[in-house]
Order: C-alpha cells, then structure tokens, then sequence
C-alpha cells in the first residue's frame, strides 16, 4: 500500500521535499516576480494552485487521543495544513511561528473562524503529549489551539497523498515545507513555500479565501 500512496503523491504532488537539519537551510525568499510562471500570481502573495484542490478526507489521531476528521471537523473554515515533526531544528518551528504570526496580523473576526492543523511526519517519536507540548509554545493568545494530529505510518503517508503533499522521507525528516491553506469553499487555491515573507503572505491570503 505504501508503493500505492508514493506512486499517487509523485504524480500529483506540487511541492517538494526539504530536510530538516540541524545547519539550517537557508530561507529563500520567494515573491510574485519570483513565480511569473504561475498564472493565479496576481491574486495572492502565495502560490496560486490549478486546478484548486479540494479539502481532503483523513480521519487521524488527535492530541487527545481522539479521531480527528480533517475534512469533517475543518469543514467550511479556512484551514492551513502542515506536515512536519516536532524535533525539526529550523523550518518546523519556523514555519508554525510564521503562521501564529500571521493571526496576529489579521483582524479579529477573521482570526477565530482559522483552523491550524499539524500532522507529525515522525509517528515513532511525535505522541500525542509531545505534539501538544510542542504546539503549545506557539499558539499561545490564539482564540483556536493549533490541532496536531498523529496515526500510524500508512494512515500519515495516505494523509499526505490526499493532501496532495510527497511523503516524507527518512522518518519523517525529509518533508514537503509547503503549508495548504483551503478555503471557506473547501478548496485550496494556494499554498505557501518557505520563505523569508511567508507570515505576511499567509496573512495578506487568509482574507482572500474566507470570504
């Protein structure tokens, strides 16, 4: 079943895989002159997807030890969706900060209709306890906790392949950085690659796909 989920991502997955290092890559810089070659560049500051891509069905674990329906539970909310693990050392925590900070950033009405989900891509060490701890450092003052979500290897590679995210790699250390954000109509129209503006991005988008 892993091949089947593998052979599906490579066909349609749009991001690609980075490590996780303890060197800290570098964080690129990406702008709309960056990706002329995307036609939906003029209507968000992330990375326009086409076709948009619906809001997928996973049912994973939550922190809580509860089943956790993405598509159920997120439904008709704009969501962003990340997969990576708690032990990252650069772009994890980097990038969950940048999403905290883009709440901050838009107004409040807005703010409380997000969901946040992280999925581990390391289910040998990311439990429940330890994801929760770890998400706690960055959601605090938000008017929704971040929902971190675990399960066993072939329910995590058959989220990602639903998401339309390459499976992760090495135990998880090698994952797509993209963060997928759907929108109120539950489709994502855009994604979100690391980068040194990816807080504002995020923030001047949420606006866009929420209404």
């Amino acid at each position: 079943m892993r091949r089947v989920f593998a052979a599906l991502v490579t066909a349609l997955a749009v991001g690609a895989l980075g490590a996780c290092s303890s060197d800290g890559p570098a964080r690129a810089s990406s702008s709309k002159a960056d990706l002329n070659d995307n036609p939906v560049v003029g209507r968000y500051d992330g990375f326009g997807l086409i076709p948009p891509q619906p809001r997928p069905s996973f049912t994973l674990t939550d922190t809580s030890g509860a089943p956790y329906s993405f598509a159920v539970r997120t439904a008709k909310r704009p969501t962003l969706l990340f997969f990576g693990y708690t032990h990252c050392p650069d772009v994890c925590p980097t990038t969950m900060a940048d999403i905290a900070q883009a709440l901050r950033q838009v107004p409040d009405a807005l703010r409380a209709r997000v969901a946040v989900v992280f999925v581990t891509t390391d289910v040998k060490r990311d439990t429940g306890p330890v994801i929760r701890a770890w998400l706690n450092q960055f959601d605090g003052g938000l008017p929704n906790r971040f929902v971190g979500l675990t399960g066993s290897q072939l329910q995590v590679d058959a989220a990602q392949a639903a998401a339309h995210i390459q499976l992760a790699e090495d135990d998880g250390k090698q994952h797509s950085a993209d963060v997928v954000l759907y929108g109120a109509d539950d489709y994502a129209r855009v994604k979100f690659l690391q980068s040194t503006n990816q807080a504002e991005q995020i923030a001047h988008d949420l606006p866009l796909v929420a209404a």
